[in-house]
């Protein structure tokens, strides 16, 4: 079969092995899948390993349809059913990145295999496309429910790339905000607008930690003083970036007692200065992808239309198309998510 897999030169089309499913799997055709900056990642660390690259058949954010049910499986959808998934099964040694191993073929191939009891039925009217924003989608879900916010408090976001845009769309959809979004991209700042952001900044001509009073937020005094019954600070923060530097700059911005959810993905070290956030009691999540829940609210999201998927789809390549579609994402003001379709 047909994939788009990963080289010490890039990404690359050819004939790969066809998946066969193993036990509880199904054998299943991806529909649409979504290019990730972590696929852009791991492209660019492999080519750094020359012949010594694996070969990885990328796409790990994917709707597919049902071919057939493998040994051991229920029988759950019939063939035909447009399913999705996290992107994981349970191999013999324990679970396995479907997108992100060499050992099975993600969504960028004409066929693959998923578990079937991590699979959710993708509702009627909801496209291939959209149902494939699932998955990210769920990292930002997971986020926000890690930040825990309140009625009336504030949040910002850092980086409105695809997931800090998710971000947006979370917790506008569950009714938090007002929103602060910065970004220095004039298109995505235009498109964290559209998904509901209540403020949009440029970094460059605007410090996004100037507008608290704006937003009701009040600052509150530090630990010593802070009465029992008095709320601690209402500000969420979410780093989107990934930036070596940005976690200690968001911390020195926010107000004291602020939450701050670090959802991007920083590959190169970082430093912070434990005592400024020490003085203010900031405290500060990092978050890894989602619960099984959070997929399956994500799932029902785009379905239901909280959260307008179209603005996230820039465009669509087939398997042939796939190595320009990876250039094309290293310009941020051209794309936010590049879906592939590999029929």
């Amino acid at each position: 079969m047909l994939a788009a897999f990963t080289t010490a030169g890039g990404v690359e089309v050819g004939e790969v092995p066809e998946p066969v499913p193993g036990q509880g799997q199904v054998l299943v055709a991806p529909l649409s899948a979504g290019i990730c900056g972590s696929d852009l990642h791991l492209v660019d660390a492999l080519a750094g390993l020359g012949d010594q690259a694996p070969r990885i058949v990328l796409g790990h954010e994917f709707c597919a349809e049902i071919l057939e049910t493998g040994p051991g499986a229920a029988g759950r959808f019939a063939p035909g059913t447009r399913v999705v998934s996290v992107p994981h099964v349970l191999g013999a040694a324990g679970p396995v990145d479907l997108g992100l191993s060499p050992e099975l073929p993600g969504g960028f191939a004409q066929r693959a295999v998923m578990q079937e009891s991590l699979l959710l039925r993708v509702p009627d009217g909801l496209p291939d496309d959209h149902a494939a924003l699932t998955e990210p989608l769920a990292v930002a879900v997971h986020a926000v429910r890690a930040a825990r916010p309140a009625p009336g408090d504030a949040a910002l976001v850092i980086g409105c790339g695809p997931i800090g845009l998710a971000v947006i769309a979370a917790l506008k959809a569950d009714g938090h905000g007002p929103v602060v979004a910065a970004d220095f991209s004039p298109a995505r700042r235009a498109l964290a607008e559209r998904l509901g952001a209540d403020v949009v900044l440029d970094p460059a001509t605007s410090s996004p930690y100037e507008k608290w009073a704006d937003l009701g937020v009040v600052e509150r005094p530090p630990s010593p003083l802070l009465a029992d019954d008095v709320p601690a600070g209402n500000v969420v923060a979410f780093e989107c970036v990934g930036a070596p530097g940005l976690i200690q700059q968001i911390i020195e911005g926010v107000p004291r007692h602020s939450r701050i959810v670090v959802v991007g993905v920083g590959i190169a070290p970082d430093t912070i200065t434990p005592v400024s956030a020490i003085l203010k009691e900031v405290s500060l999540t990092f978050v890894f992808a989602y619960r099984q829940a959070e997929f399956a609210h994500a799932l029902d999201l785009l379905a239901s239309g909280r959260v307008e998927a179209e603005s996230f789809v820039t465009g669509a390549v087939g398997l042939d198309g796939v190595a320009k579609a990876f250039a094309d994402l290293h310009s941020p003001d051209e794309h936010v998510k590049i879906i592939v379709r590999p029929r």
